[in-house]
């Protein structure tokens, strides 16, 4: 009679066939919530009824001679792996929903069912203005077991973030903050992965940056210092030139003084 723990999950099971050797692969499992996890039984020697319960419950009975099963319900299922060939059956519980569990065997099995909670960034795409400091928080809920949290800016891998995990006991939560400088238009994903999960689960939103307005404090400067110079050099060439043209006046004015003095003098 196959028969589990009574602490065990409805998901873990244990087996045995009356006086015969029995083999069972793997002796560790871990499948993703909602999928199938199967066991290959081998078993030396010949026998005609093999049973297995959960929670000294019984879910299936299979009858070697004739190959037909007895089960309690949908969820379980046992073939034989080769039509015929009584010494390897395949076990398979569909749609796996509990966590873990050590299974009471020697040595001991597990089963692990893994859950692909939700991700999602708060709020929606974001406009800024360049080289301001953005922030983005990622939420991940309902996860087992503890995930894997990440960011990616435009496809590339970004680590700058702080993540906080909770738990309730049954699955995993988790708060992860990502900080950055904007500097140009930016894809900002979030993702989250458990092992046996193929593709990471993720969210992303849009970060449009706005360049800033242009910095006219050092083109004024310039202008200004040009101006400056300019007005200088025009403010020393009108001083050369009522200089001279004063020197000129001055030289006429001679001239004509000691022409008048000539004229008197004689």
């Amino acid at each position: 009679m196959c028969s589990v723990s009574s602490l065990c999950p409805a998901c873990c099971l244990l087996y045995s066939v009356m006086s015969q050797i029995l083999n069972l692969e793997p002796q560790n499992s871990t499948v993703l919530k909602g999928t199938d996890a199967r066991f290959i039984v081998t078993v030396l020697g010949k026998w005609e009824v093999m049973a297995w319960s959960i929670r000294d419950l019984l879910v299936i009975v299979i009858y070697a001679p004739s190959g037909s099963t007895v089960t309690s319900s949908d969820q379980f299922s046992a073939t034989f792996w080769t039509a015929g060939d009584t010494s390897c059956v395949e076990f398979t519980i569909h749609n796996v929903t509990q966590s873990r569990c050590s299974l009471a065997l020697n040595p001991p099995l597990s089963l692990s069912v893994l859950e692909s909670g939700t991700v999602s960034i708060t709020g929606a795409s974001l406009s800024v203005m360049q080289d301001q400091q953005v922030e983005f928080q990622c939420i991940t809920s309902a996860w087992y077991p503890e995930p894997i949290v990440g960011w990616r800016l435009n496809g590339v891998a970004f680590n700058s973030s702080n993540t906080t995990i909770m738990t309730d006991g049954v699955s995993f939560d988790s708060t992860s903050v990502l900080t950055f400088q904007a500097v140009s238009n930016t894809t900002v994903e979030c993702w989250a992965t458990v092992a046996s999960l193929s593709i990471p689960i993720s969210s992303s939103v849009f970060l449009v940056v706005v360049p800033k307005p242009p910095d006219w404090t050092v083109l004024i400067a310039v202008v200004s210092s040009i101006g400056g110079f300019a007005l200088l050099v025009l403010l020393i060439i009108g001083l050369i030139f009522c200089y001279k043209r004063w020197k000129r006046k001055r030289k006429a004015l001679n001239i004509l003084t000691q022409i008048f003095k000539h004229v008197l003098l004689n």
